[in-house]
């Protein structure tokens, strides 16, 4: 991960940091509904880049959020994928490994709702501390925009501000509500028109 950060102490951090839930990307954006924007990667809300100049724009917009949230700052770089066991293969071919591989296990989070073990899913969460610099996790961000990764998410080292980039947009978590306002007012254009925000 990085000298002196191991996953023991990232998953501390969140537990003291972000103790109203798990970091399951999914989910911030109603665990943190007062700190959350969304932006969307394409105009019109196109969900998925069909051409070069559109992979082009999407990749932009997520780097123009990025480097708003994180130029000269450390981050964390998180991937997951999930399995029937906590340390078996991956459940589903994606290719985490290949674009993360320094990715240093740090969570796993069980969903226990099935009664039967063989049908329980564990999310594994693998993290990474870098330097922040535009176009840095470029391979990445397009893998999420043509959905073959899921669940990344990119935040500073003490969990203040979080961008979770999914195919189609970005859900951005900031450190208050006014600064969620003013980095939505600078990117007006690329709200959805739904009332939710959504």
């Amino acid at each position: 991960m990085s000298v002196g950060v191991t996953p023991e102490l990232l998953a501390a951090l969140w537990r003291e940091r972000r103790p109203s839930g798990p970091p399951i990307a999914h989910t911030f954006r109603s665990t943190y509904a007062d700190h959350w924007v969304r932006f969307h990667s394409l105009p019109g809300s196109k969900r998925y880049a069909e051409s070069e100049d559109e992979y082009a724009i999407v990749l932009e917009r997520y780097n123009t959020v990025l480097d708003e949230l994180f130029t000269g700052q450390e981050v964390f770089v998180v991937t997951m994928d999930w399995s029937y066991t906590p340390t078996g293969p991956a459940g589903y071919p994606t290719p985490r490994s290949e674009l993360h591989p320094r990715g240093l296990r740090w969570w796993t989070e069980t969903d226990d709702d099935d009664p039967d073990p063989e049908f329980r899913i564990h999310t594994r969460l693998y993290a990474v501390r870098r330097r922040w610099r535009h176009g840095c996790v470029d391979d990445l961000l397009r893998a999420v925009a043509g959905e073959a990764l899921v669940e990344v998410f990119i935040t500073d080292t003490g969990l203040r501000r979080i961008h979770h980039p999914y195919d189609g947009g970005a859900d951005v978590i900031l450190a208050t509500p006014t600064e969620r306002d003013e980095l939505r007012d600078r990117h007006a254009a690329w709200l959805s028109s739904h009332p939710a925000g959504l």
